[in-house]
């Protein structure tokens, strides 16, 4: 079974064929910023991202009628429980009018749908970021009104597990992990047996800072900002997600090009990495205190497990606390295949949006 997948990121539009679970070709395509501020809105980039992956297809001799399974990384759409879900009127319709938020991941469910459409066939993501199986406690936040909302890398954190519990002879189900998802956005998710009971919000403030986001801030400084007069709403937006961590310090979201600052002595970068990462170990430990020690190992995965300026110190903090497994890069593609050849295969269930 040929299986197109797709992943629309910020920067990038990430694209792969699959016969069956085995890897055909895959391609990262980069935008510039230079063409990205061409579009006043995220709907507005469908066509010039629809134009990359036909493109793509061609490159690699391959028709739309032959792709059995049209699957798109999942954007912001209302809280639901892990699995996979056909994009049906409903999800257009919440990822259209980005209802639960903005996101270029919200790009993925569309993308796919008008591709598949085309040849009379559907279209599915699956485990969005807004994965919810959070405890009713880990929800509360400190302020009646205000629930603590995952918003995380649910994809390729369940994709990593799957791999690490195979690799011991389990399932999922079986054991109890802590990984840390290290990208533009960091999430670090407690899975025990099978459910991630507690995660951060990688998006809107919440955990450690990452390349360019802000993490969680004192609320005070924030509330005197916000009436400062000198933001909108909008622009405090960006400088949560956007414009925060890494950028806001060092004017750069690219952890490489913090290791060559690093490299040329340059003390400030190297303090503000060190802070990232012992934000990241934190939040790590703070998880690990509410396992009571009942835990098989903690996995470090995403691009910034690639960077040795990120990953050796973490290593140093985590090291007393047990196994430590490392899976760099993201296998969100992979993932997403994965998903769609169960499916095909009638291995699981779909759910239903």
């Amino acid at each position: 079974m040929l299986i197109l997948t797709v992943n629309p990121g910020s920067t990038s539009t990430k694209i792969a064929l699959f016969k069956d679970l085995d890897l055909i070709v895959k391609e990262t395509v980069k935008h510039s910023q230079r063409t990205l501020t061409r579009f006043d809105e995220l709907a507005d980039q469908l066509d010039m991202r629809k134009k990359v992956i036909y493109k793509f297809l061609k490159k690699n001799n391959t028709k739309i009628e032959d792709i059995d399974g049209f699957i798109g990384r999942g954007g912001l759409v209302k809280p639901v429980k892990s699995g996979i879900y056909k994009v049906n009127k409903k999800m257009l319709d919440d990822l259209t009018t980005n209802k639960y938020g903005e996101h270029a991941s919200n790009l993925g469910g569309i993308i796919v749908y008008e591709m598949a459409k085309t040849v009379g066939k559907d279209a599915f993501i699956a485990d969005p970021v807004v994965v919810d199986e959070m405890s009713s406690v880990a929800k509360i936040s400190g302020l009646n009104g205000i629930s603590r909302r995952p918003l995380w890398h649910a994809l390729n954190q369940k994709a990593v597990a799957r791999k690490y519990a195979e690799k011991l002879g389990f399932k999922y189900e079986d054991v109890n992990l802590i990984i840390a998802h290290l990208g533009g956005g960091i999430s670090v998710g407690l899975h025990k047996r099978g459910r991630v009971t507690d995660v951060n919000n990688a998006l809107d403030g919440d955990g450690p800072f990452s390349p360019e986001r802000t993490g969680c801030l004192p609320v005070g400084a924030v509330y005197d900002l916000a009436f400062s007069g000198q933001y909108t709403r909008e622009q405090l937006a960006k400088l949560n997600h956007g414009f925060g961590g890494l950028v806001s310090y060092l004017n750069t979201n690219d952890a490489e090009k913090v290791s060559e600052m690093i490299s040329n002595k340059e003390v400030f970068a190297k303090r503000v990495m060190k802070a990232m990462v012992y934000q990241i170990a934190k939040e790590i430990g703070s998880l690990y205190a509410v396992t009571r020690g009942n835990l098989d190992a903690i996995i470090i995965t995403g691009g910034l497990a690639y960077n040795q300026d990120v990953l050796q110190p973490l290593l140093e903090y985590l090291d007393h606390l047990g196994e430590v497994v490392v899976y760099p890069g993201e296998d969100e593609l992979e993932a997403l295949a994965f998903n769609m050849y169960r499916l095909l295969n009638e291995e699981i269930k779909l759910s239903k949006y």
